[in-house]
């Protein structure tokens, strides 16, 4: 588990054949109702990377739980060992190699950040490569909905002048003695900062990802500062049972 409704799973292709994806893409699991009609559920890849993925190379994604829902019980029931059907990877929300940006960022909710994860080893190239700098603001209700909070904050401490992770708690802020509980932290939704890193049109792309509702918000946000629609790139997570 990685915070109370949402469950970190890993799958290995049983095909032997691998499964390799471009960090932002997504695979979709093919399920049915009870009733028999066939579904399917979209799920960002979470694994870090720094080369192509060959066979037997296991794939991580996040699933939020929903109560009653179809999907969750069809993870929710899954054993070690168990099978799922899925197809892809799909998906364009990624770091595109023209990119000349000054800054990247990156802006999430719940699972939306785990595009963000996967990103982490082309984004420490970049900053490497041509000093790119990134904020990451992740909402979350509380510190025990941070996922991966460990990972970007240990990101963070290594490259402080390139790299910024924002969390930003609607609901419960961490006690001052958690490691939770730093400089950069922010009580309310992310789309109430974004005037705080002065988003720039000559330098910047921005990411969204998550809640539809803060995805229009943050959208809006960001035209009003000039950032053309090829520079604000978004996928938007709806709850889905």
């Amino acid at each position: 588990m990685l915070a109370p409704s949402v469950g970190h799973y890993t799958f290995v292709r049983d095909d032997g054949q691998p499964l390799d994806f471009i960090p932002g893409q997504f695979i979709q699991v093919h399920f049915t109702y009870a009733d028999g009609t066939a579904t399917k559920r979209s799920y960002s890849l979470a694994t870090i990377h720094d080369h192509a993925l060959g066979p037997g190379e296991a794939v991580e994604i996040a699933v939020s739980y929903v109560p009653g829902g179809a999907a969750t019980a069809l993870f929710e029931g899954l054993e070690d060992g168990g099978h799922v059907d899925a197809s892809g990877p799909f998906g364009r929300f990624c770091l595109m190699p023209q990119d000349a940006n000054a800054r990247y960022l990156l802006i999430a909710t719940g699972t939306g950040v785990t595009p963000y994860r996967a990103m982490l080893p082309q984004l420490e190239a970049l900053i490497r490569e041509r000093g790119v700098r990134v904020v990451l603001l992740f909402g979350a209700r509380n510190p025990e909905e941070l996922l991966y909070g460990d990972e970007f904050r240990a990101f963070a401490s290594r490259y402080p002048e390139n790299f910024r992770f924002v969390p930003c708690f609607s609901r419960e802020l961490p006690a001052a003695d958690s490691p939770h509980a730093h400089a950069d932290v922010r009580h309310g939704y992310v789309q109430q900062f974004l005037d705080e890193f002065a988003p720039d049109a000559t330098g910047d792309i921005a990411y969204l990802c998550g809640n539809p509702n803060m995805v229009d918000a943050c959208f809006d946000a960001l035209k009003g500062y000039g950032l053309p629609v090829p520079q604000v790139r978004r996928e938007k997570y709806v709850s889905s049972k």
